[in-house]
């Protein structure tokens, strides 16, 4: 599925399953290009979140560390969101949320050009995210989370989410230099 942002996509893998439980092919390279256009993805992260409603983000890397993500849930269940800030896009400062759980199977593409969050609907809920660019602590950058400018309904609790001390203390969008430049062909 597409979104009215160009870039990220939702998948959903087959699951061939009977009795025993399932099979699924969660990852291939060959079937992610034909979405994508060529990509090398060069690391895997897995992260556990034990309380509900705790949110991680909003994160990208600056070029020349940039990533771009599939994301899934392998427990629980998360709000995803993919937040555009592509300077000259049609849509910059605008987002994608999703829900990515166990159960509804799917996968999130997030491309270099946006920023990522999310925010677990359940406790000890665990995302799996294959990266095209290794992590690289100086090109670490994020956005306030809660950021007027941008908008984003986030499912959490009345008293606020559970936040890193990093997470709390993200710049402003408006003061977000221009890494990224939005070209019409960008997948």
């Amino acid at each position: 599925m597409r979104f009215e942002i160009e870039g990220p996509i939702l998948f959903t893998p087959l699951r061939h399953g009977d009795e025993r439980g399932f099979v699924s092919e969660t990852f291939s390279v060959r079937r992610l290009e034909q979405h994508t256009g060529p990509l090398s993805v060069v690391q895997d992260n897995h992260t556990l979140s034990r309380a509900a409603g705790t949110l991680r983000g909003l994160h990208f890397q600056a070029p020349p560390m940039a990533q771009a993500k599939l994301v899934r849930v392998v427990r629980g269940a998360a709000y995803d969101v993919a937040v555009d800030i592509r300077v000259g896009s049609p849509t910059y400062g605008r987002h994608v949320g999703v829900e990515l759980s166990a159960a509804n199977w799917r996968q999130f593409w997030i491309p270099k050009g946006f920023a990522h969050g999310f925010c677990t609907l359940e406790p000890d809920t665990e995302l799996e995210y294959k990266l095209t660019s290794y992590y690289s602590p100086e090109h670490d950058r994020g956005i306030a989370w809660d950021d007027p400018d941008l908008a984003i309904a986030w499912p959490h609790k009345a008293d606020g989410p559970l936040l890193s001390a990093k997470d709390r203390t993200q710049p402003a969008f408006s003061t977000l230099p221009a890494y990224f430049q939005w070209s019409p062909s960008q997948k």
